[in-house]
């Protein structure tokens, strides 16, 4: 994290070159170098809160700020109409969480105590919630399979209401279970494993510091995805699957990797697989809903996003319950992902 720090050098020089209008390119990936460190801060920011309120409050306060810097983007994204970046940002959340963070994790980790052991009952419960978060959001898609983009936004607009609604019940009734059963099931048990070093005033400060500066950068971010993806020849879905939720999850990313390095796997599966969960009962439906207040966005995903999604979720499933693994399947996981990344760039 405090690699990632030096970053925050960007975020005057990304609000300045807005207000000069540099070049759209150099802007987007400047806010993108913004972003990773306050998106760090803010989740630091959290997590010392918690340490302050106790283990309750403190897990709620993670389950709805721990993927904070995601919602936000996909506010300022659906405001520009940019339906098709926000779901695939969100896709890609989940299978970078599953793919990319978890299986970095295990490689590195694995390359250092060659075998990773942890509770296989652990996550579970959580994984097994991912399954039903994925049948849920491919039930649409399967309805309206025949039916046309135009069509399903305005004719077929409940459908995805009531949907989103049904899954963020669902998160709602899933977090209370959680509380009630000590059973961690959006990854937040990982905040007694992180050093305080703030005073909760200042953590406050920061919160809302991190916050508001993230919404100017995602402003920003997002009114220069299309003059960038034109102007550099970027597939507009390579953008929003792969980079937009690489840099929304950086510095959770690197947590994760740290955590595998020192052997504690168990947390390391808690941010992945629980932030995966978050992103599929709570920030898709919240993002429907919201831009209910703008132009309707349905929740029907693309055949490619579900499939990557869906495997994702049982490669989860499969390695959550085996209880050991190693380096190997770190490196599997990594390599699917390079896959899916390379064939969103050249096929777009």
């Amino acid at each position: 994290m405090k690699y990632l720090k030096v970053l925050l050098l960007c975020v005057p020089i990304s609000i300045l070159g807005h207000y000069l209008e540099w070049n759209a390119t150099l802007m987007f990936f400047l806010t993108c170098a913004s972003i990773i460190p306050l998106a760090g801060l803010l989740g630091s920011a959290t997590e010392e809160i918690a340490a302050y309120t106790g283990p309750k409050l403190g897990g709620f306060l993670n389950a709805t700020f721990g993927n904070a810097t995601e919602l936000i983007i996909s506010f300022f994204a659906i405001r520009a109409g940019l339906f098709e970046v926000v779901k695939a940002s969100l896709a890609g959340s989940v299978l970078g969480n599953i793919l990319l963070v978890l299986g970095c994790s295990i490689f590195f980790g694995g390359l250092k105590h060659k075998e990773l052991k942890y509770d296989s009952q652990l996550g579970t419960f959580t994984a097994t919630m991912l399954l039903f978060a994925v049948f849920g959001l491919s039930l649409p898609a399967v309805f309206t399979l025949n039916i046309s983009e135009e069509l399903i936004s305005s004719k077929y607009e409940n459908l995805s209401t009531i949907v989103s609604i049904i899954l963020l019940s669902i998160y709602v009734i899933g977090m209370i279970y959680s509380f009630k059963t000590q059973k961690d099931l959006y990854g937040v048990e990982h905040a007694e494993d992180i050093d305080s070093k703030w005073s909760l005033p200042v953590s406050i400060i920061i919160l809302a510091l991190a916050t508001v500066f993230i919404a100017i950068e995602s402003e920003i971010l997002v009114g220069n995805i299309e003059p960038m993806t034109k102007a550099a020849g970027i597939p507009e879905m390579f953008v929003g699957i792969i980079l937009i939720p690489i840099v929304g999850n950086a510095a959770e990313h690197s947590t994760a990797v740290i955590m595998a390095l020192k052997n504690k796997m168990d947390i390391s599966i808690e941010i992945a697989v629980g932030s995966s969960l978050q992103i599929s009962l709570f920030v898709i439906p919240v993002s429907v809903l919201i831009s209910l207040f703008f132009t309707p966005m349905s929740i029907v995903f693309k055949p490619i996003e579900l499939f990557l999604f869906g495997a994702s979720v049982l490669i989860a499933n499969q390695i959550v319950k085996s209880g050991r693994t190693n380096w190997m399947e770190g490196l599997k996981l990594v390599s699917v992902y390079l896959i899916a990344a390379v064939g969103f760039f050249i096929v777009g």
